[in-house]
């Protein structure tokens, strides 16, 4: 497939198929196994843009990004391959009651076999697979999740994330939007001093048994035995893990690259440890 040829590669497929809910699973388990959440350039100052096109490119060479990246390419490649995709300006909240489609997030649905279905490869720790539009409750290896109509977007949805989870809820509104609408608000969470994204370096990558996070320094696990973390002490471990565990090609990172990256998340770290003790 002209443009995507690379893309496919990275989701271990030359031949995704006709579209249909099954194939469109598959599509969706494989990007979030080996394509990962991550802001390695927001955290190194040079944020990519969220041109579709770009993002493709991005992850044809091994690299990744966070939502509006990851949805933003996904979505590209859906419909290159037929599928009918709606994106949908949506809000992610770490308050439990929040509520609303406030712009942090792209969210996006698809139509095929006669079903519309919730997909996201952008949540970082989100579903496995794509949800039923439809009020309910679904298990997905060890984690929950639950959909029903929004009250506060009319026609749109909520998405309650497993109760153990980075964040309760997620919110988007019924209306299609365009990439452009996601731009002001890629500009804030990639250059605002006080954004998560410049303030916390984060790694997620899911797969059919469990999640692997890297938030700091801290590698965790979670899947049915628990939640089993351990501390990287080295820069060596450090880049490790991310080649290894999520899939992040560092080919482009020169030393100057690594040496900055290890001290900013090194200095954070610190900081999150000194207020921890302190509390």
């Amino acid at each position: 497939m002209k443009g995507f040829e690379g893309y496919l590669a990275r989701l271990g497929t030359t031949d995704p198929g006709v579209p249909s809910a099954e194939a469109l699973s598959a599509l969706q388990r494989a990007h979030l196994e080996r394509v990962p959440y991550e802001n390695i350039d927001i955290q190194l100052g040079r944020p990519p843009g969220i041109e579709p096109e770009l993002s493709v490119r991005r992850f044809a060479a091994g690299q990744g990004g966070y939502c509006f990246h990851l949805n933003g390419g996904f979505a590209a490649l859906l419909e290159a391959l037929g599928y009918d995709v709606t994106r949908h300006v949506g809000g992610v909240h770490h308050d439990p009651e929040g509520r609303g489609a406030n712009g942090n997030h792209l969210a996006l649905t698809v139509r095929v076999d006669g079903e519309a279905w919730f997909v996201d490869a952008g949540l970082g720790d989100g579903p496995y697979e794509p949800l039923p539009l439809r009020a309910g409750t679904y298990r997905q290896g060890p984690f929950t999740y639950r959909m029903e109509p929004s009250v506060t977007e009319p026609g749109g949805w909520t998405f309650h994330n497993d109760p153990g989870s980075s964040f309760p809820v997620m919110e988007f509104a019924a209306r299609p939007a365009s990439m452009a609408d996601f731009t002001d608000e890629h500009l804030r969470l990639s250059t605002a001093p006080d954004s998560p994204f410049l303030t916390t370096f984060a790694a997620l990558r899911r797969d059919a048994k469990g999640l692997d996070l890297l938030r700091g320094r801290v590698l965790t696990r979670i899947d049915a035995a628990g939640r089993a973390e351990r501390t990287l002490d080295t820069a060596g471990e450090w880049f490790a893990a991310l080649a290894d565990v999520f899939g992040r090609n560092l080919d482009g990172l020169g030393p100057g690259d690594r040496a900055a990256l290890w001290e900013r998340v090194t200095r954070a770290h610190e900081e999150w440890s000194a207020g921890r003790a302190a509390a």
